[in-house]
């Protein structure tokens, strides 16, 4: 691991977190932990309005700090976009959240880190080079290989327009062949634009592509 990707564990009042050492390495997906909204302030569960006493305890759940009793914040659901180790308890609205971001931290982005073969176009140019694109291992940067090399920071991008093609009168079976992507320059206004075609041959996965892009629509939202 390089030093620039280095991770520490961390104890926090959540549990324990596995987090870049430097911020600035942290993954464009990840969140920060909540304050906790103090004791004092919550003396009734934030859903149902039980009271607490000595029977009746207050748990705060681990993704949005609110304050709960055990029967509105019993779940205990990964929170990958948070760093933490093992699954923290969250009340059930935060739990669905977490349950639909696990799965996109399981499926989607290690298809965004296998990457995809795409013919890719810069701009108003009319010729398109052959690269392989994937996201970075630290989850900061599209890399795009090819005779060429570019790398595009996650949090630059400002579009991810998905192209289709095939349509039946019910919207059904399309399917996603293409990209068009604009990011900004850093340290300018500029904004920048690529076209990404899957290729029609067989070195290039028709269903790996289409798997890449419906991963990067995912990204984008």
């Amino acid at each position: 691991m390089s030093g620039g990707d280095a991770k520490k564990l961390v104890r926090s009042p959540s549990g324990l977190r596995m987090v870049p050492e430097h911020r600035a390495a942290r993954s464009p997906f990840g969140l920060d932990e909540p304050p906790w909204v103090p004791d004092k302030e919550c003396p009734r569960c934030m859903q149902c309005d039980t009271k607490f006493d000595f029977i009746t305890r207050k748990h705060h759940c681990r993704r949005c700090g609110k304050c709960f009793c055990d029967k509105c914040c019993s779940k205990k659901v990964p929170l990958p976009r948070m760093c933490f180790v093992d699954p923290v308890r969250q009340c059930a609205e935060c739990a669905l959240v977490s349950q639909k971001e696990t799965e996109f931290y399981d499926k989607q982005l290690k298809v965004l880190m296998n990457g995809a073969t795409f013919f890719v176009t810069l701009g108003t140019s009319d010729k398109s080079e052959l690269m392989v694109c994937r996201l970075s291992n630290n989850q900061r940067y599209l890399v795009l290989d090819g005779d060429s090399h570019y790398e595009i920071e996650i949090i630059q991008i400002s579009t991810v327009q998905i192209l289709t093609e095939g349509f039946t009168p019910g919207g059904g079976n399309t399917r996603a062949i293409g990209m068009i992507l604009q990011y900004k320059v850093p340290g300018s206004e500029e904004v920048m634009q690529m076209k990404f075609t899957a290729g029609e041959d067989f070195s290039c996965n028709k269903k790996l592509s289409a798997s890449w892009l419906a991963a990067m629509h995912k990204v984008s939202k």
